[in-house]
């Protein structure tokens, strides 16, 4: 009897959530935005033609440069609103509102973040005409908001909200690049790492390229400073999740014509960031007179960040400039709203901040400054103060790209440079006259007498001096070797003068992409966009590589388990079992390593290391490491550690190696902010998807310490070819719409997944073959 009402209950249970679903997903298809015919929008000086391909992708044709950014605001709105609004409100410090309690914190740093410097400025420091651009991008977002008033899109309904009018200012958005600026987290787990282990001990512990002696300020108390003082600062990148009750590194490389098959640069761009459902990448089409532009960008933001125009093309990857700096406060004890200068005591700035909070009262919080900036934390006598380039004009992520996207050579490339102050990138180039070049540029705070890599005291002894001249950042163009790469590496040569950062992607993916470049070059062969597709989706490892050398040379391998890794050829692909088993393997190695190498308390900090630092001490095996005889230990822990990744791997996959695979424990999974719905995630989240390569082969799927599931890699895409621009490639995923009623949803997922592209159209006529919705928009 009992089995049986369980029975009951459970089918009903699942009759209950399949209803549930049904429901959202009629919803969710009546609530799709009209991408056909004709609206009348107001606001519009002259009509708007709109022609999305079989991909998604929304071509925008205006006879004026305000009614273009007018229905590209439109546009993005029509298909990503919601996701808009939450990047909005991420920036506003007002996620609270809507999310709870739960949000607070984040809201409280968020607003701590924001710009307060001069507006004239602010502005000044992008495009002469960004105000303008911005006030008709906003204008055409107010637009759609207004035509859907009494049919809000499907996300709010179920949200419980409703999306606000915008202003220019909201685009502003500081949080959008907080977390590419880097790096005050690293510099707490420095901190924490000397306090344990020693000034020595530590700087070796770190890998800093080039080799740095960690540098504390002589008298500067550390102890207690740790990376989980600042969990709740995070960019507007981080994923925001829905409570159930309310129902974020880069390849890129630029090709010269004497390398390629048509005799024209090919131009390679894979950005890295966090997966998401939708997409962080928007693909936009901008036509009009003094405009004709294609490529990526946040659809929160006018213009495209990276693509090409008529003449140019371009792409980047992140420049690891240092662009922040935190500094420990003194607190006068008598009364702890002053702190300590070169000059005495000195009174905070304090503002109260109201926070509106879903489900609870208001909470007033008092927003405290020193000259530094914010205060992050405080206890006792002691505050954390951050100075971050997002304080200075001009540092709203991403729109010096209204100045890149209007310009026609390198001269004019080079140009809009200074203006690009962050996020910092490697920016390449390449032109319809062959030319390529690449200038690594963004916003370098000048530091005459510390690294930056540790907390200092806020005492004036320790003070930026102004920023490194952009001229003065590493830039070249049409050298000898006949392509540029990077991959987040130190792009920084020998001798550099400015110390502008320590914290460097490790070699494996730009030695990969220059060995298959160069080899190319070396053997005569002509690069096609096919050949860019494979080196794009490359998934061979190369510290697997070289961790089967390590095994190879230690010996004793006759056993099967050995015998499997040393004829494994090191391609991590999604069927392959040796590759599950390597990554297994090199987590338990490093896991060993770090334990050797740190007190146990403080290993934790050492999570992330990289293959590189794993195999410097397997290959060069010390005595501090690996005891009185290091070789033959380093051997030990080797063999054991391939052994435990086997064992671990049978729990997962059972017995039989025939059957493990990489893609069944390397999975993506795109995550929508309301899946916790009952029945949403069945509508709201794709299929799980396996996946091939890791964090460190140039098709980047980096996962996290918890799982191994993909967290981040290159969502986007793009190959552009100069010769022809129609002959260019991209693809963008999950898809581009962020409506989970809409066809262009999660289409893109399964091509993304195959590594295989769709033509990016950019010619009228081709544009025109490859439409299958037209709409105009109509003053």
């Amino acid at each position: 009897m009992k089995k049986t009402v369980l029975l009951s209950i459970l089918l009903l249970a699942i009759t209950c959530v399949a209803q549930a679903a049904s429901n959202l997903e009629s919803r969710a298809k009546a609530s799709v935005s009209q991408i056909t015919g004709t609206l009348k929008t107001p606001g519009l000086n002259e009509p708007v033609q709109v022609l999305r391909d079989e991909w998604g992708v929304a071509h925008i044709y205006a006879a004026n440069q305000h009614d273009l950014f007018f229905a590209q605001g439109f546009v993005a709105a029509q298909d990503r609103l919601f996701q808009m609004e939450l990047w909005k409100r991420s920036g506003q410090g007002r996620l609270a509102e809507v999310l709870g309690p739960t949000a607070l914190q984040r809201d409280i740093n968020a607003r701590r973040l924001q710009y307060r410097g001069d507006m004239k400025a602010e502005y000044e420091s992008y495009a002469p005409d960004t105000k303008e651009i911005l006030e008709a991008f906003t204008a055409g977002i107010n637009a759609y908001i207004a035509s859907r008033a009494g049919n809000p899109p499907f996300e709010f309904e179920i949200a419980g909200f409703k999306p606000e009018p915008w202003k220019p200012e909201d685009c502003l958005n500081r949080m959008a690049a907080f977390s590419m600026t880097g790096n005050s987290f690293t510099e707490l787990a420095h901190a924490r790492m000397v306090s344990a282990v020693g000034v020595d001990k530590a700087s070796q512990l770190f890998e800093f390229d080039q080799p740095v002696q960690l540098d504390p300020a002589r008298g500067i108390n550390l102890a207690g400073l740790s990376p989980d003082l600042l969990k709740e600062l995070v960019g507007s990148d981080t994923r925001i999740e829905f409570p159930v009750k309310a129902k974020e590194g880069s390849n890129n490389w630029t090709i010269a014509g004497a390398l390629t098959n048509t005799g024209k640069p090919i131009l390679a761009n894979d950005p890295h960031r966090v997966i998401a459902e939708p997409s962080l990448r928007y693909i936009v089409h901008l036509v009009a007179p003094g405009w004709d532009v294609i490529g990526a960008g946040e659809p929160a933001l006018p213009g495209v960040a990276l693509g090409h125009n008529q003449n140019i093309a371009w792409g980047f990857t992140i420049f690891g400039l240092d662009q922040q700096d935190l500094y420990l406060e003194e607190l006068n004890p008598i009364n702890r709203l002053q702190y300590r200068t070169n000059k005495g005591w000195r009174k905070m700035h304090v503002e109260k901040a109201t926070f509106a909070v879903r489900g609870q009262a208001a909470v007033n919080v008092d927003l405290k400054f020193t000259s530094h900036g914010p205060i992050l934390w405080e206890n006792g006598n002691r505050a954390l103060a951050l100075r971050w380039v997002g304080a200075e004009p001009g540092t709203a992520g991403y729109l010096a790209s209204l100045s890149v996207d209007r310009a026609q050579n390198w001269d004019e490339f080079e140009a809009a440079m200074p203006r690009w102050k962050v996020p910092s990138e490697n920016i390449v180039y390449a032109d319809t006259e062959g030319n390529i070049g690449e200038h690594s540029t963004g916003l370098a705070p000048l530091r005459k007498n510390w690294t930056g890599l540790l907390p200092v005291p806020g005492n004036g002894r320790y003070e930026w001096s102004g920023f490194v001249p952009n001229d003065k950042l590493p830039h070249l163009s049409n050298p000898q070797a006949g392509f540029i790469a990077t991959a987040n590496h130190k792009m920084i040569p020998a001798g550099y003068p400015y110390k502008v950062g320590y914290e460097w992607a490790p070699r494996f993916r730009i030695e990969r992409i220059s060995e298959t470049l160069g080899s190319a070059r070396n053997n005569g062969r002509k690069l096609s966009i096919e050949d860019v597709e494979k080196l794009q989706t490359d998934v061979l490892s190369l510290p697997a590589l070289e961790l089967i050398a390590i095994l190879q040379s230690v010996g004793n391998n006759s056993d099967d388990l050995s015998q499997t890794m040393l004829k494994w050829d090191g391609v991590l692909a999604k069927d392959s079992g040796p590759a599950a088993l390597y990554e297994l393997w090199m987590q338990q190695l490093t896991r060993e390593v770090a334990r050797r190498a740190a007190p146990a308390k403080h290993a934790s900090l050492l999570q992330d290391w990289s293959p590189a630092k794993v195999l410097h001490y397997l290959q060069h095996p010390s005595q501090e490491m690996f005891g009185d005889k290091p070789a033959a230990e380093r051997n030990q822990v080797v063999h054991a550690a391939l052994e435990a990744a086997a064992a671990r791997l049978r729990q997962m996959q059972g017995d039989d190696p025939a059957k493990w695979s990489w893609g069944n424990l390397h999975i993506v999974r795109f995550r929508h902010p309301l899946d916790r719905l009952s029945g949403a995630d069945s509508i709201m989240d794709p299929a799980p998807t396996q996946r091939p390569g890791d964090d460190y082969t140039v098709n980047s799927t980096g996962f996290g310490n918890d799982s191994f599931d993909q967290v981040s890699g290159a969502s986007y895409r793009e190959i552009l070819d100069t010769s022809n621009w129609d002959q260019s490639v991209a693809v963008n995923s999950p898809g581009q719409s962020g409506q989970p009623g809409s066809k262009h949803y999660s289409d893109l997922v399964s091509i993304w997944a195959e590594g295989k592209y769709f033509p990016l159209t950019y010619s009228r006529e081709a544009v025109e073959k490859a439409a299958t919705d037209r709409m105009t928009l109509e003053p």
